[in-house]
């Protein structure tokens, strides 16, 4: 990303010079600055509200119930993992914050959830299909209320910035979908994970019950 960042400030200043704008680009460059700082310190006030929200609605439990709901819906897209495995309500807590646009909030339950299904997985040296459609959900990034964006749009003095909150959400939808269904078309096309020839799964276990990509 940096190499990106470079390029783009060589090519604009060289453009710039051949131009015979080269000012012009520096002005855009203080203004652009002044800018981001603005629409940085904007971000403090929403995100310290959404954030404190987020902490009351999980000491209170909302979370937790939010979660519960959510449960039965995490089991049948993550059918590999095991029903009373702590990833799934670590999964559903993330669905929740980040559907109301608090992905700051929602990045320590995702890593949490990662961290629990890198325990279920079989092979450590690879990522699981489970780990591979959670982490497809967290970029599609379906979201009812896109708070940071809102945040921004304020924070640059946007008239009307909630009118964007139905297209957000259409364009979320479409793509969470997206996301979860070519996840679980790659599932039975590619190559599932295999058992180490070391692993000997116990019954007691139970890891012969989980199945990545079709295989026992």
């Amino acid at each position: 990303m940096n190499y990106i960042f470079y390029f783009l400030i060589v090519i604009s200043i060289v453009i710039g010079a051949l131009n015979g704008k080269l000012e012009d680009v520096g002005n855009a460059v203080m203004s652009g600055a002044e800018l981001s700082v603005k629409v940085a310190f904007s971000l403090i006030g929403i995100m310290a509200f959404w954030l404190g929200i987020m902490q009351i609605a999980q000491k209170s439990g909302i979370i937790d119930f939010l979660s519960k709901i959510l449960k039965p819906i995490t089991k049948v897209l993550f059918n590999e993992i095991p029903e009373n495995s702590p990833a799934i309500g670590d999964i559903a807590m993330n669905f929740s914050a980040n559907a109301f646009g608090l992905s700051n909030a929602a990045t320590p339950f995702g890593l949490k959830a990662m961290e629990e299904l890198q325990k279920e997985n079989i092979d450590k040296k690879s990522a699981s299909n489970s780990m591979c459609l959670l982490l497809g959900m967290n970029t599609a990034g379906f979201q009812l209320i896109p708070t940071t964006v809102l945040a921004v749009l304020v924070g640059i003095g946007y008239k009307n910035p909630t009118e964007i909150i139905a297209p957000t959400l259409l364009v979320t939808c479409i793509a969470f979908t997206f996301a979860i269904v070519l996840s679980k078309i790659l599932q039975k096309v590619w190559k599932g994970q295999d058992l180490p020839l070391s692993h000997t799964p116990s019954p007691q276990s139970g890891e012969g019950n989980v199945t990545f990509g079709g295989k026992e």
